[in-house]
């Protein structure tokens, strides 16, 4: 493999030139997640730190803690808390934890961080910042944790919604 370059062209094995050009990207780099309702979601990569999926057991649950949060989970070390981000958001289903593995979102800011349950990733995406819209037809609850949206299709009431990392971060719900 050392010296092929084959994987680089357009034609393979002709001697021509063609090598692909990668697509610059526009707009800026997204995580798209959804929670159990199937309301799509976007987070600003930048505020992501990691995503992993945990088997449920590692989530120890706490007594006497907000309904919102699973428990905690062992996260390289650090003790972090997980929450479910659908019920956060004020969704009525609540996330299935009995599965082999949730998907976890771990956000952070400064020094503060905790991890989001979510339904399924979808993957990252290159967003247009600029074609966010102002959230229509959401939860008076959802409304503080949002930037705006973007219609994926709007026959079908379809929004993609970009959350606000740092609101979720200093929410005062957490202590509900």
């Amino acid at each position: 493999m050392v010296g092929n370059y084959d994987f680089l062209t357009n034609s393979g094995h002709d001697n021509s030139p063609g090598i692909q050009e990668l697509e610059s990207p526009e707009g800026e780099l997204h995580l798209r997640f959804y929670v159990p309702s199937e309301n799509e979601f976007a987070l600003p990569a930048i505020g992501v730190r990691e995503v992993l999926s945990t088997p449920p057991d590692r989530i120890t649950a706490i007594p006497n803690a907000s309904h919102l949060l699973l428990g905690t989970l062992n996260w390289r070390g650090q003790v972090i808390w997980v929450a479910d981000l659908g019920q956060f958001l004020g969704d009525a289903v609540a996330l299935n934890t009995d599965r082999p593995e949730i998907p976890v979102i771990v956000i952070e800011d400064q020094d503060t961080m905790i991890g989001l349950a979510v339904e399924r990733i979808v993957d990252m995406d290159w967003l247009d910042i600029e074609q966010v819209q102002m959230p229509t037809n959401v939860a008076d609850s959802m409304v503080p944790f949002l930037r705006g949206e973007w219609s994926i299709d709007h026959s079908q009431n379809r929004y993609l919604r970009l959350l606000n990392q740092v609101a979720i971060l200093r929410s005062a719900r957490w202590g509900a």
